[in-house]
């Protein structure tokens, strides 16, 4: 789970992994797998870096580089 803020500054945590795009225009969009969208603050590598930090702590991250190696 990741926490980033709506445009009204309210704090919403998400499910990292239902992440399926996030688009930066004037603001930040991200679309989850099951279609709801939230408008965010974050800028797009702000979420990037926060999906890493929270896929390394569940251990997916190292799975996913041993695979490749």
């Amino acid at each position: 789970m990741i926490t980033v803020t709506r445009l009204n500054g309210q704090p919403v945590t998400i499910n990292a992994l239902l992440i399926e795009l996030v688009e930066e225009a004037a603001d930040t969009v991200i679309t989850l797998t099951t279609g709801n969208k939230i408008v965010v603050k974050e800028k797009t590598a702000e979420i990037v870096a926060l999906n890493q930090q929270y896929l390394q702590t569940i251990g997916l991250v190292a799975v996913a580089h041993k695979k490749s190696e």
